[in-house]
């Protein structure tokens, strides 16, 4: 499969450097995400229910499948399919529940790396190089700062969208009248497990899922070029709601399915395909669509 070029957000003039540059601490996302882990930890075993988990688990499965990979992933990033406009807004607002960023984060988060990817080097930072725990360290706690980045554009489209200014300023915030309501509805339990234990294992996961797809796994595609390989984590299938079929995803970046082969459960494919014979999706990109990278 032959290279193509990356995200068209991203402005790459000649001179931009994916390679050299400096892993610094970020301390807004590394708070972030430390804060929440430390409430899972050391909260989550003294408040534990059995209400408590259910509700862990149904907010899990709806922010991380509609929101992050239908609503983040597979529609804002790489339009994949179209909907509703006010259906838009509802999925990538769980996304930004999931608590990684809010849309424009996730949008230069995501195009970076992808760019960097698709070079013929790229630096350790976008490989997942380094070893488990100090990969761990860097993705979910610090940043890397190029030397010469390229440029990050967004469409005039988002630039606009009243909601997605809100939702980045602000993604921080959303946990906040969650956590109001399950304090209402059923005390710190809820609260431990409907956020915070949720936000750990969300944003954990999805640095997990991201690392191993980075470095083994199946593969039945290589993009020729390309500094970074994409792999199949069978494993996660599917509780990343399909993500993890990531070799597939590197193949068909722009397909609104990721498990493509017999087997590759697909639960955020599934809940596209439903919104299709609702009548609330269309234009759906799938990988006969597109050309071979």
């Amino acid at each position: 499969m032959q290279l193509v070029p990356g995200s068209e957000r991203i402005v790459a003039p000649d001179g931009c450097d994916p390679v050299h540059g400096r892993i610094v601490w970020a301390p807004a996302k590394s708070l972030w995400i430390g804060a929440m882990t430390a409430a899972a930890l050391l909260l989550g075993g003294l408040f534990f229910t059995w209400g408590a988990f259910a509700l862990f688990l149904a907010t899990s499965a709806v922010t991380l499948c509609a929101g992050h990979s239908v609503g983040m992933h597979r529609l804002l990033i790489h339009k994949s399919f179209r909907c509703p406009l006010w259906l838009e807004h509802v999925f990538v607002y769980l996304g930004v529940l999931v608590g990684m960023a809010g849309p424009v984060g996730m949008l230069r988060l995501h195009d970076m790396r992808d760019w960097a990817q698709r070079q013929a080097v790229c630096h350790d930072y976008f490989a997942h190089r380094g070893g488990f725990w100090r990969d761990g360290w860097r993705q979910m706690h610090c940043t890397l700062r190029l030397d010469r980045p390229p440029a990050f554009r967004l469409e005039p489209r988002l630039v606009e969208d009243r909601v997605y200014a809100i939702l980045e300023r602000t993604w921080m915030w959303q946990q906040l009248p969650w956590a109001v309501l399950f304090f209402a509805v059923g005390g710190l339990p809820w609260v431990v497990w409907g956020i915070c234990v949720r936000v750990t294992v969300g944003v954990t996961g999805h640095w997990l899922v991201g690392h191993f797809a980075h470095r083994r796994g199946d593969q039945g595609f290589v993009v020729e070029g390309a500094a970074v390989q994409g792999y199949n984590v069978r494993a996660a299938g599917l509780i990343s709601m399909g993500e993890s079929w990531h070799n597939n995803h590197h193949a068909f970046p722009g397909s609104a399915r990721l498990g493509l082969h017999p087997g590759e459960v697909d639960l955020g494919w599934l809940l596209i395909h439903a919104l299709e014979r609702a009548g609330l999706a269309w234009d759906i990109v799938t990988p006969e669509r597109l050309p071979y990278r």
